[in-house]
Formats: structure tokens, sequence, C-alpha cells
């Protein structure tokens, strides 16, 4: 007797509609990592993106997974970098998300879509992830700079993380 039907779990999705998801998955990504980079070498820092093994697998192991993972690298930076610069440009990335997702919220009060909303949540998540104040996370960076923009950051992610799931 069969008591779970996984076909019954998955929601029709159109071809068109797992492209768009897929390329605002990839998008929130790229624009999340291109901020670092360019924060980076405002400050006159080298930097550069860098595909890591484990961060690919990952990756593809959270395709099949109901979590997630976008991490197949990170930016890398080198030159002299204090705690200050190493703050700033921890947080361009998570700022870029809840921007994104500020004006994903924004689209969908004027047109109303799926896939604004769906740019709007996944921005908020991966902001408040990132902000996480632990390991190689943005947020232990942030949070060594600033308590203050680190709690900015985090509850305006909180925030639009909590508001975006419940609607």
């Amino acid at each position: 007797m069969l008591l779970w039907n996984p076909q019954a779990a998955l929601p029709s999705v159109s071809p068109g509609s797992l492209l768009s998801l897929a390329a605002v998955f990839t998008s929130l990504y790229l624009l999340h990592e291109v901020a670092h980079k360019l924060t980076a070498q405002h400050y006159g820092l080298w930097a550069e993106f860098r595909l890591t093994t484990s961060g690919v697998l990952i990756t593809l192991l959270s395709i099949l997974s109901p979590i997630k993972l976008i991490a197949p690298g990170a930016v890398v930076i080198m030159g002299p970098i204090d705690r200050e610069i190493a703050g700033k440009t921890a947080i361009a990335g998570p700022l870029t998300n809840l921007l994104l997702s500020i004006i994903s919220v924004a689209f969908v009060l004027f047109f109303p879509s799926s896939i604004a909303w769906y740019s709007a949540a996944f921005n908020a998540w991966i902001a408040l992830f990132n902000l996480i104040p632990f390991g190689m996370m943005d947020g232990l960076k942030v949070f060594r700079w600033s308590k203050l923009a680190w709690t900015l950051a985090f509850i305006t992610s909180l925030m639009l993380a909590i508001f975006t799931f419940s609607s």
C-alpha cells in the first residue's frame, strides 16, 4: 500500500515558471557576490569569484532536498583589510538582497506576480541566512565591525522574511 504519493506532493509547475525561478535564484546569488566584489574593489582590494568543489556539491545536492542552498563559490578578497573594510564588504551582499526584496515587494503591490513574490521571499531569506554571525558567514564580519549595522540589517531581513513567509 502506498501511503505517500510523491507526485501529489509536487505542485504543477510549467517549464517557463521553473526557468523563471532558476533565473531569480541565479540572479540573487550573482548580485550578492558582485556586491561583495565591487565593494572590495572600491577599497582597493583584489577580489575575484572562485568556484569551490564543496560549494558546487552542496548546490547540486540541494536540488534533491527541500532546502535549497546556492553556494557554488564565493568572492575571495586579498589585500590590507581591517574590521571596518571587512564589515562593509561583507554587508554589501545582504544589503543587495534586502534592496532586491523590497523592490520585489513593491513590484508585487502594483503588478501581482508569483515570480516577483518568490524574488521578495528568496532575497529576504538569503539576506537573513547570510547575516547569521557564525563562522565564515557575512554576519560575523558585520557583527565584529558594527553591532548597530548588523542589528539593523538583521532585523530588516527578519521582518521581510516573516512578511514574505506569512503572506
